[in-house]
């Protein structure tokens, strides 16, 4: 795996990774993570296909994401603790 670029964001990390004929598109932030694969031959123009594709809409939706993710991990640690 191989990083072909990252894309710089004030809320994640968004890295993008190419394995095996795919683009892994890698969003971080903190302890959480999501990751979305492509097919490279699905996407024209190669990477820059990829930067396309995400937008300010499709970020967003991925940071409300990480939002409910961070409490129903704090929901269930707190339960043990």
């Amino acid at each position: 795996m191989r990083i072909v670029a990252e894309l710089p964001h004030p809320e994640c990390k968004i890295t993008i990774f190419s394995m095996n004929s795919k683009y892994i598109i890698k969003f971080e932030q903190g302890i959480l993570e999501q990751t979305y694969k492509l097919a490279e031959m699905d996407i024209l123009n190669g990477v820059n296909g990829v930067f396309e594709i995400l937008d300010e809409a499709f970020i967003s939706t991925v940071i409300l994401r990480f939002e409910g993710m961070r409490k129903d991990f704090i929901e269930t640690y707190n339960k043990y603790n």
